[in-house]
């Protein structure tokens, strides 16, 4: 496959795992990458930036092909060491980061200066303007389906993904409610240039979480998932578990972020990725939860969404043959 990212990044297929708290660590990564696709290291995961670095090197050790690093630029609790992540990388010769959050301006003139290809996750083309006015080399457009952070605006991919592209001229890479190849080829017949997978790849058998939680997500269904800290600005897509319904009804009575911080601490989800308790804390899951029908290797997902994706285009092709035959014959 071949376009416009897939030429940037050096890749060969345009299917890329974003950035996963937590679980975006070497052997996930290095499985997407090795399997064709581009895969992302969260920085945010690791408590120091030589902690990053190790995980790099463990990382390199098991591919050669091209990875990237996430550097999260959200509001949090804990003030990030982004400044000590990006020295780490930059010295481990990694040249792909995957930016998002606020804008990501403040660390452009670093990453160009070395040369690193920037991909800004957004969650509005607005958003998608402003990282391509600071340079970004490419843009994600998230939509209202997504896993993580959608945005306040409850707009899914089919109207964010070619408002997006129009607004821009660097590649848009689709994410949000993505798990196989039909969601690729959408996502490419609406201008994209690739796809970015989160939850998909949080089902895989080299994602380092709780059986448990994988198990859930091969039985959950599209109404599985539900939008939290709308009322704190903060609007997150997660499992609808226990904690997530006690969250919204804290929200519906006007609690404030203090009377929330005890629900969504990042101590309670790793209870539910490292001891499968599922009702332990919130946990990001987007709507593609849905599309899940078991726990494969890496490479068997991006095998079936890249073959999927091709017998969708070749569907669509015939369609269109047919049509054009029928109106010659006409």
């Amino acid at each position: 496959m071949n376009t416009r990212i897939t030429e940037l990044l050096e890749i060969q297929y345009p299917v890329i795992c974003g950035g996963l708290y937590r679980i975006g660590r070497a052997p996930l990564a290095a499985a997407i990458s090795e399997a064709g696709g581009l895969g992302i290291m969260t920085s945010a995961t690791f408590e120091t930036a030589e902690e990053l670095r190790q995980e790099i090197r463990k990382a390199k050790e098991l591919t050669k092909k091209p990875i990237g690093v996430n550097i999260n630029l959200f509001p949090s609790v804990k003030k990030m060491p982004n400044e000590a992540y990006i020295d780490v990388l930059l010295d481990e010769g990694i040249r792909i980061v995957e930016t998002s959050g606020r804008n990501p301006e403040p660390f452009m003139k670093v990453l160009k200066d070395n040369n690193v290809i920037v991909i800004h996750k957004v969650a509005g083309v607005k958003y998608a303007k402003t990282a391509e006015r600071v340079g970004c080399d490419a843009v994600t457009i998230v939509g209202f389906e997504a896993g993580g952070h959608p945005g306040m605006e409850d707009v899914g991919n089919i109207v964010l993904v070619p408002q997006t592209v129009d607004a821009v001229s660097i590649p848009v890479l689709a994410g949000g409610g993505i798990a196989d190849g039909r969601g690729l080829a959408a996502m490419l017949a609406l201008g994209a240039e690739g796809i970015v997978m989160g939850t998909r790849f949080l089902a895989s058998q080299e994602a380092m979480v709780h059986d448990n939680l994988k198990r859930w997500m091969v039985q959950a269904s599209e109404i599985d998932t539900a939008l939290i800290q709308k009322s704190i600005g903060s609007t997150s897509r997660v499992g609808r578990n226990a904690i997530a319904l006690k969250v919204l009804d804290a929200e519906s009575r006007g609690a404030t972020l203090e009377e929330l911080l005890p629900f969504i601490s990042g101590q309670r989800s790793a209870k539910v990725f490292n001891e499968g308790d599922l009702d332990a804390g919130v946990f990001s899951c987007g709507q593609s939860v849905a599309r899940i029908r078991q726990i494969q290797t890496v490479k068997e997902i991006i095998s079936e969404v890249v073959g999927e994706g091709r017998q969708v285009t070749d569907r669509m092709r015939k369609i269109w043959s047919d049509t054009n035959q029928m109106e010659t014959t006409q």
